[in-house]
């Protein structure tokens, strides 16, 4: 074995706050720190390995990982430029960019589907996450799009699904009055749904709660009913949802997805979005009831799947060779593992979101637990997952192992620190294991993560279920376990992972790859 990447997602690295206390230090969005999960969990292993090895931070937000100034980084943000190796402007940075331009209406796609209901005296239907959370879309594009429909003179409809995870939990009616206010100035775009993303937004196939969303969307039919989609929030609030789980609400006199409508979803972040519009679009359905679904153009923010033949807004701007690529060019193994809620990182993301498998790359999921919320089993698959990843590295001896430990981001995101606690603590009990495993198969072991979340966990009063602004380690062991006599570099990015990588495996590196080696003799 050459090399293991460990990516320990949301393992960030920040003021070491106890269970107790508030921080004192302040996130680029103001927002003083909460307590840290990272570092009130006892992590033997991890302690080991950054006092043995070659020990570093690595910055994980804004424009060093291609996303806008002030922007927090995410999984995929994270793991296109860890594979990337250089930094990958991010489909948020260039819509974001459209709109300082004022060019989002001159873009074909998003006119094409103002042309479309002008034709058909239809409407155009605006859904997706509205929240600035930067991670799944921001509410600033939102609001772009009503403009540019006003501008057209076309009608618009709203539909808006609620975060409450990467933003505070119960903040939804903020960003729906802003909603409101845009669409009364505008005479258009007001909202006609409201709902959590746990409905709207599943990526595991839960079929059930995509039909939820698809109901009240389509048939105007849900649980509830509000006279304002800021009393939609307000009113789920007090039967104690939060943002993330509010329940389908519709909103008073506003219309249906209908023959001759137009869809623009507005994520750009295509994997909680590709469900929903499989539901709304897809001939050879994947789930088991019957669905009356309306004629309607779908277009789609960028690219949610390749097998969707809807016109995008922003196209993928794909980079080339990646590291699973060099490595493949090099006629080297290579190992893709992880549980399920970040298998799409470490294959379609590592390799610069393209669905392609190159030779001698062999990929094995485990799947995650079937809970409602991962706090509920905070250890969730790990010991399954490495149980997994030791034994293919005792018996196939892969050149290049990568392998996610999705734990702290996904506890994290609860809000709960105990049992982020346990979670960290869970992932530090098997990477003792898999570093033993990669040292005794002579292996070079790298420890870093794509972005931080257990590291802040808010206040008792106000949990904190987002990603972070903090740094994230990286960690570097020789196959006997020290530092070889190297140390980690300052001012690292994500970017500079795979360069690293090429490096401690000995291969050319390519041009494309402008990052740096982070070790330095």
């Amino acid at each position: 074995m050459e090399t293991a990447l460990i990516i320990l997602d949301g393992w960030g690295l920040g003021g070491g706050t106890d269970a107790g206390e508030d921080g004192e230090t302040v996130d680029p969005a103001g927002r003083p720190a909460g307590r840290d999960a990272v570092a009130a969990a006892d992590t033997p292993a991890f302690d080991a390995a950054t006092e043995r090895g070659a020990d570093g931070r690595l910055a994980v937000h804004g424009r060093r990982v291609g996303l806008p100034e002030g922007q927090m980084g995410n999984s995929e943000v994270g793991h296109l430029n860890i594979g990337a190796g250089r930094v990958v402007k991010q489909a948020y940075t260039r819509i974001t960019d459209a709109l300082a331009e004022g060019s989002l209406s001159d873009n074909d796609a998003i006119a094409g589907a103002l042309d479309h209901v002008e034709s058909t005296g239809g409407r155009v239907h605006f859904m997706g996450l509205v929240s600035d959370g930067g991670v799944h879309s921001d509410v600033e594009h939102l609001l772009a799009l009503i403009d540019a429909a006003a501008d057209a003179g076309v009608p618009a409809t709203s539909h808006a699904f609620t975060d409450g995870r990467d933003t505070a939990p119960e903040i939804a009616d903020e960003f729906l009055a802003d909603v409101t206010a845009k669409a009364d100035e505008r005479g258009t775009g007001h909202v006609a749904t409201v709902m959590g993303r746990y409905h709207a937004m599943d990526r595991d196939e839960n079929w059930e709660r995509t039909r939820k969303a698809y109901d009240a969307i389509v048939e105007r039919e849900a649980p509830h009913v509000a006279e304002t989609a800021v009393g939609a929030a307000t009113e789920a609030h007090a039967r104690g949802e939060t943002d993330e789980f509010i329940e389908p609400t519709l909103v008073a006199d506003e219309p249906a997805l209908a023959d001759g409508d137009a869809v623009v979803f507005f994520n750009f972040r295509a994997d909680r979005a590709r469900q929903l519009v499989r539901m709304l679009t897809d001939t050879r359905p994947a789930w088991r009831f019957d669905l009356d679904q309306p004629e309607i153009r779908m277009t789609t923010m960028t690219e949610y799947d390749e097998t969707f033949d809807f016109p995008v807004a922003f196209p993928p701007e794909m980079p080339e060779n990646t590291i699973g690529e060099v490595v493949a060019d090099a006629d080297l193994t290579q190992l893709r593992i992880a549980e399920s809620e970040k298998y799409p990182h470490v294959t379609y993301f590592l390799n610069g979101g393209r669905e392609v498998e190159f030779p001698g790359e062999r990929r094995e999921i485990v799947e995650s637990p079937d809970v409602p919320t991962y706090d509920l089993q905070p250890e969730m698959s790990a010991p399954e997952l490495t149980d997994e990843a030791v034994g293919i590295i005792e018996a196939d001896d892969p050149d290049l192992l990568v392998l996610n430990y999705a734990n702290p981001d996904m506890v994290g995101h609860t809000g709960d620190f105990d049992a982020a606690v346990e979670a960290v603590e869970a992932v530090d009990a098997q990477l003792d294991r898999l570093l033993d495993a990669v040292a005794d198969a002579g292996g070079h072991a790298v420890v870093t993560a794509d972005h931080g979340n257990a590291d802040d966990m808010g206040t008792l009063d106000n949990p904190h279920t987002a990603h972070t602004f903090n740094p994230v380690p990286f960690v570097y062991l020789t196959p006997d376990g020290d530092d070889g006599g190297r140390a980690v570099r300052e001012n690292g990015s994500l970017c500079d992972i795979a360069p690293t990588l090429v490096d401690l495996i000995g291969i050319d590196r390519p041009a494309e790859m402008t990052g740096e080696n982070l070790l330095t003799e």
